[in-house]
This record gives structure tokens, C-alpha cells and sequence, in this order.
């Protein structure tokens, strides 16, 4: 591998801002929007509009050091500080939606419509074998490898693809979560809990308001204890809040990154690939049942929104380059 050439001024030096940086900033103007108009609502609303002007100054910070220095790294740090400021992001979304009144009983409800019970309740209480527990927790953990995984992979060697690649992975994470602002499900690991376990099986789902704005207990992670079980714990306790569960944006972007891997084996004809990560995928998407984060309904609209942001996304990015 040649080294120097990540180092050296590229040949073709984006004078502005990225695709996905605009999207970001268009994102943070929205949700500013919101904040300023809704002030009164908010506990805290000078620090969410700091929180913004924070994460919009390092988007051009990124974008000055780039231009001081236009090479492959600093291009790339671009992207993969996005990536890092996305658990920024992705908690936002419950300060925002907090005054909502929540909607988990009425994705509770499709769920109960569907199979007739909970499969979020059901399926840790079917399957707790250790090995099976660790294989869905290996999953769920696997989301951030899959992430970091593909896009890397672009950059080494296919970076002509690579802008293409991060606009779609970081464009899509922002669609999820404008989604999130207006639509709050706190998913059953947190609705159940409200609840009552009770009523969760005589298929009694009552409105809870605004609760979850004052309240973020939580149902234990289930599962046999084991090493993957511990790291979604960690996860879990360092980030994780009552929003963000109807579509998961876990099987969402897995999606869109499914696709990205597929467009990159046909490209290098490789795919061998793909016989570790389809597996990984599909852990993935049932672990977010099993550990009670999603209900299945989550997952299945996950699948279908991350697939349409793909297809648009991609389209999009086509028509800007004019390609």
C-alpha cells in the first residue's frame, strides 16, 4: 500500500462544503427552528442551541483544516469525525421530542395487532441459552464494526466512491433522526417497564404523555451474562434514551451500509465479503427484539426506510454531481 498518497494535495480539492456537511447543517438549522420556537417548552433551551453552534463550528473547523492541508487523511478525518459526533446527535433527538406526547402505545398496538403478543417480551423468554444470548448481543455490537467497516474499506480503495459513501451513511442517520424529533417511541425496553410486564401480557397498552420526559428506568438487558452482553450494557448505560425506537435506525443504517457493501463486492468482486456480513446483518436485526431496544415493527420499517434512503440518497448525490 502506498502511504504517501493519503498525504499528498489531492488533485481535485472540494473547495466547499461536503454533501453530507450541508446536510448537517441544514439538520441543525431545522432542529434550532424548533428549539427557538418551542423555547418555553424546553428545561434547557440555551443549552441545545450551544449544543448546535458546537457541533456546526467543528463541522468548519474540519472544513478549514482540509483546506489548509487538501489530502486523502484530511478528507477522511472529515468524515470520520461526523461519524464520532453522531452520538452527540442521536440523544438530541429526546430533548427535542420530549414534549411530545409519547406514541409507544400505538406502535405497541400494530405490534399486538400483528402476532397477537409482544415478540420483544417473547423472544429473550424463548431463546436465553448462553450461546444464543451472545450471538444476538455479538450483533448488536457488530453495528459499530459494520459502520466504520464499509466506509473504510471505500477510502482504501475506492476512494472516487468515497464521498458518495459517507453522504448517503450520514444523510441517512439525520433523516432517522428528524424522524425521531416529531415521532417519539421509547421502545419496549423503556414503555414496558412504565407499564407493568401486566399489562404488557393481558395486551393493555395506556397513553403515558410527556412520562418519559421526566423518567428513564429501564428494563434489565436480557440475556445470559457473557462478554457481548457486558459491551451492550456499556453502550446501553453511556447513551441510550427513551426515543429513537419506531423505525430503529440500528437496522436502518445496517441496511443502508448492507447495500454499500454490496454495490463495493460487485465493484471488486469480492464476494467472499459477504459471507461474514450477512450473517452479522442478520444477528443484528434480531438482536434489537431481543434485547427489548426495538419492537419487531421497528426493525421491519428500519429495513424499509434504511432501503428507500439508500435508493434517494444515492439518486440525490447523482443529480448534485451531475453523474
Amino acid at each position: 500500500m502506498d502511504i504517501k498518497k493519503y498525504f499528498l494535495t489531492e488533485g481535485k480539492v472540494v473547495k466547499g462544503l461536503l454533501p453530507h456537511e450541508w446536510v448537517i447543517v441544514g439538520y441543525a438549522f431545522i432542529t434550532l427552528s424548533i428549539v427557538m420556537v418551542c423555547a418555553t417548552s424546553y428545561a434547557d433551551p440555551e443549552a441545545m442551541v450551544w449544543t448546535r453552534i458546537k457541533l456546526v463550528t467543528a463541522t468548519l473547523a474540519l472544513w478549514g483544516l482540509y483546506r489548509l492541508v487538501p489530502c486523502r487523511i484530511m478528507m477522511f478525518l472529515r468524515v470520520v469525525m461526523q461519524v464520532i459526533l453522531l452520538g452527540e446527535w442521536y440523544p438530541d433527538t429526546y430533548e427535542i421530542n420530549s414534549i411530545l406526547p409519547n406514541l409507544d402505545h400505538v406502535v405497541a398496538s400494530w405490534e399486538q395487532s400483528l402476532f397477537g403478543y409482544q415478540p420483544a417480551e417473547a423472544f429473550s423468554e424463548a431463546m436465553p441459552q448462553w450461546w444464543f444470548s451472545e450471538l444476538l448481543h455479538l450483533g448488536y455490537v457488530s453495528y459499530y464494526f459494520l459502520l466504520v467497516t464499509i466506509p473504510l474499506l471505500y477510502f482504501v480503495y475506492w476512494y472516487e466512491d468515497f464521498q458518495r459513501t459517507s453522504f448517503i451513511i450520514i444523510s441517512s442517520f439525520f433523516l432517522f433522526y428528524l424522524f425521531f424529533d416529531i415521532f417519539p417511541v421509547a421502545g419496549p425496553q423503556y414503555y414496558f417497564h412504565a407499564i407493568g410486564l401486566d399489562k404488557v401480557a393481558a395486551g393493555v397498552f395506556p397513553e403515558l404523555g410527556t412520562y418519559f420526559s421526566n423518567h428513564r428506568e429501564c428494563l434489565e438487558i436480557p440475556g445470559a451474562h457473557g462478554p457481548f452482553r457486558f459491551l451492550v450494557q456499556v453502550a446501553h448505560d453511556t447513551g441510550e434514551r427513551p426515543t429513537a425506537a419506531f423505525p430503529s435506525s440500528h437496522v436502518g443504517a445496517a441496511t443502508v451500509v448492507l447495500f454499500l457493501a454490496i454495490r463495493y463486492c460487485r465493484k471488486r468482486r469480492k464476494w467472499e465479503m459477504m459471507y461474514w456480513y450477512v450473517p452479522l446483518y442478520v444477528s443484528l436485526c434480531l438482536s434489537t427484539v431481543y434485547i427489548k431496544a426495538h419492537y419487531a415493527v421497528d426493525a421491519f420499517a428500519g429495513f424499509i426506510f434504511g432501503m428507500v434512503f439508500y435508493f434517494s440518497l444515492a439518486q440525490i448525490f447523482k443529480v448534485r454531481e451531475g453523474r
